[in-house]
């Protein structure tokens, strides 16, 4: 049964993301607002964002008494919601990297609570080797989910524009696809998040490395308010296409397909639409 009658729920972590955020996962969690990583493109840092979601440091929803009092909210909304959790998979985070020294145990105990439970977790995250969990055997908080079935649970995105310089507090972009590396040598699932496209060939780049490093599935998409050549993102595209392995699944963000004003349907049988789940596979 879907949760309240096909309407959103709209909890205090867990919800149904909408818009650009939508195309990522149609459950999220979002415990902190601020990021670290100092990324100068970020969406967090601009606009409404900024004053309602941005800081340079995180910080616990202000809705939450503490981490404690979040946990315990996290894990009523994820009973409430169970089935079409189980269903659609669960995503950390919009709000924040999951991964930064402030936010990562909270992020690591509620997956745990989260595959225990059957919801395939999916984590967006720039930190690479810093600090990062389950990249290799033995680095697991919970020993309960580096088990054999739980691996295939968790889908880790590494975020790759390439770019270290616009990026200068998070790990360089080839530490994160060697934790993408051993990531996927470990059992779990990888995958990429070509998002935003500020060089094209340096985003090629990352898309060819990624797939040295196990890497079958990639979201890309451009930057919020910056304009594009049309031409320049028809090749990119083009490019993107006629690069990866026949096995590799590949998610056009929709400001992409409009710019260019490709249908997805147009697109080759490896473009996914947003319906797509990596779990299935």
């Amino acid at each position: 049964m879907r949760n309240n009658n096909n309407k959103k729920f709209n909890g205090k972590a867990i919800y149904q993301p909408a818009g650009k955020a939508g195309e990522y996962a149609k459950w999220a969690c979002n415990f902190y607002v601020g990021c670290s990583n100092g990324c100068e493109y970020c969406y967090l840092r601009k606009g409404r964002a900024a004053n309602i979601l941005g800081g340079s440091e995180p910080k616990l929803k202000k809705c939450f008494k503490d981490e404690y009092h979040a946990l315990g909210v996290f894990t009523a909304e994820l009973d409430k919601n169970l089935p079409e959790l189980q269903r659609h998979g669960l995503f950390f985070t919009f709000t924040t990297d999951p991964f930064l020294h402030k936010t990562r145990l909270l992020h690591i105990v509620a997956s745990a609570h989260a595959v225990i439970k059957g919801v395939n977790v999916m984590f967006l995250t720039k930190r690479g080797g810093y600090g990062l969990p389950f990249v290799s055997e033995g680095i697991c908080f919970f020993p309960q989910i580096i088990k054999k079935e739980y691996r295939k649970m968790l889908a880790f995105g590494h975020t790759l524009t390439g770019c270290d310089e616009l990026e200068p507090n998070a790990a360089p972009n080839i530490q994160r696809i060697g934790a993408m590396r051993l990531q996927h040598d470990g059992g779990f699932r990888v995958w990429a998040s070509i998002e935003p496209v500020i060089d094209f060939k340096k985003s090629l780049e990352m898309i060819r490395l990624a797939q040295y490093a196990g890497c079958r599935m990639f979201r890309i998409g451009l930057e919020s308010g910056k304009k594009y050549d049309k031409k320049e993102c028809l090749e990119f595209i083009a490019k993107v296409v006629h690069s990866v392995e026949d096995n590799t699944k590949i998610y056009f963000k929709d400001s992409l397909l409009k710019t260019v004003g490709f249908s997805r349907e147009n697109l080759p049988d490896n473009c996914v639409g947003r319906d797509y789940n990596m779990f299935n596979d």
